[in-house]
């Protein structure tokens, strides 16, 4: 039996919650996939990205879907999290447990408080992306998100599925967006760099750092790591990711 919940209002901005990209990553199972399909439309949210499932969606996924078929239909399935991330400007993973070097997680209030003041820009997009069900994120994987999220649930048993880990997230974004006293844009702030941006400068101070015999190739030392994990802190501008190109550019020249 459904149980029946109270309807909040309609958001101020149904725009932002077009913007908003749901990411699974190398879900195994398709019934889950249904599940989480259902639970993001349920808080007004329509984007699903699937990397890599293992299996598409199919007949059990379309059951558990219940009502939410048309997301199924219009998912997007793309063979990265980097293509999955293109053109947002911030992404937010969700971890059940911290990690060596990590950004220091925020909780999910916290994290869907940024997300929505991103999305007070209405031309940004975002993403909340979501590990596969037995291993969850990968380091690389969440090396590329601004962002680290957790959700504050039993230390002693924080483990998740999929779908529930995506309606507690999508509820929160929703009150975000929608909810009175939501943050709004910040009037003087500069366009945030989208994931493409950043990692274009990201890439270009590593070759600087290798030409200029900084960094040996060899023997990294988990130099990109602490570089990522600083520019996701930033939240650097299109401006500024610019400045920086260029400065790089002019450090280059002797080596060229």
């Amino acid at each position: 039996m459904n149980t029946p919940i109270a309807v909040s209002p309609a958001p101020t901005s149904r725009t932002a919650f077009s913007r908003v990209r749901i990411v699974l990553c190398q879900t195994s199972h398709p019934g889950n996939i249904g599940s989480a399909a259902r639970a993001l439309k349920t808080m007004g949210f329509s984007r699903l990205v699937l990397v890599r499932p293992r299996h598409r969606p199919e007949e059990q996924a379309i059951a558990l879907a219940a009502g939410a078929t048309d997301v199924l239909d219009n998912a997007q399935i793309v063979e990265s999290l980097s293509e999955a991330l293109a053109g947002t400007r911030h992404a937010v993973a969700l971890t059940a447990r911290r990690r060596e070097l990590a950004v220091a997680p925020l909780w999910a209030r916290e994290a869907a408080g940024e997300m929505a003041l991103t999305l007070g820009d209405p031309d940004a997009e975002v993403a909340l992306v979501f590990g596969n069900e037995s291993a969850g994120l990968s380091n690389e994987e969440l090396s590329l998100c601004s962002r680290w999220a957790m959700i504050p649930a039993n230390p002693e048993f924080s483990s998740l599925n999929v779908a529930s880990a995506v309606q507690l997230m999508c509820y929160e974004l929703r009150l975000a967006v929608a909810a009175p006293g939501a943050p709004p844009a910040v009037p003087d702030a500069g366009e945030i760099a989208t994931h493409e941006d950043v990692e274009r400068l990201l890439a270009h101070l590593q070759q600087v750092a290798v030409e200029s015999e900084f960094l040996d190739p060899a023997n990294p030392k988990r130099f990109m790591v602490r570089m990522r994990r600083a520019a996701a802190r930033a939240r650097l501008e299109r401006e500024e990711v610019a400045i920086f190109r260029g400065l790089l550019s002019a450090v280059e020249k002797p080596f060229k």
